[in-house]
């Protein structure tokens, strides 16, 4: 078994669209996934890309990946890497390829002087926030994530 972490190219759009949707059912949320492929490609390969991916294969074969992005701290003053999504396909967990993306990741951050490398999880994921805690993140529990969006999004725009 030879485990590989990659740039995603443009022909893994539909990888990493399947595994969102695969990432989206684990964590409850089946109907959440609305984007199509020619959108993941656009948004990862296209003119002026929102997001860069990931894939760990084993042997030619996809089994996982992760999708970032920068954000910026004007704490710091520099830019850091926000974890969307890691996903491992159930059949490969346990074979060392989210810490392998991890620790992937960790490199960019490093190679591109990011102050931070940061993600969620999920409350209820404890084999996830595990995982979390024996690579070294620490959780922020006092900060509370706020999301507006549809019709409030509209509103709060003024363009209701």
């Amino acid at each position: 078994m030879t485990l590989v972490i990659r740039p995603a190219a443009p022909g893994d759009a539909a990888t990493v669209l399947r595994f969102a949707k695969e990432l989206a059912e684990f964590e409850r949320e089946p109907d959440a996934v609305v984007t199509t492929e020619a959108m993941m490609h656009d948004a990862l390969f296209g003119a002026e890309p929102m997001a860069e991916a990931l894939i760990a294969d084993v042997d030619g074969q996809a089994i996982g990946f992760a999708v970032f992005f920068h954000t910026f701290s004007t704490w710091t003053g520099r830019k850091g890497i926000w974890l969307d999504d890691l996903y491992v396909t159930p059949g490969a967990r346990g074979s060392g390829a989210g810490k392998a993306l991890l620790r992937a990741l960790a490199g960019i951050c490093l190679d591109r002087d990011c102050a931070r490398f940061e993600w969620w999880v999920l409350d209820w994921n404890d084999p996830a926030i595990g995982f979390y805690r024996s690579i070294g993140a620490q959780p922020m529990d006092e900060w509370t994530t706020q999301r507006v969006t549809g019709e409030a999004l509209t509103k709060l725009a003024g363009r209701d």
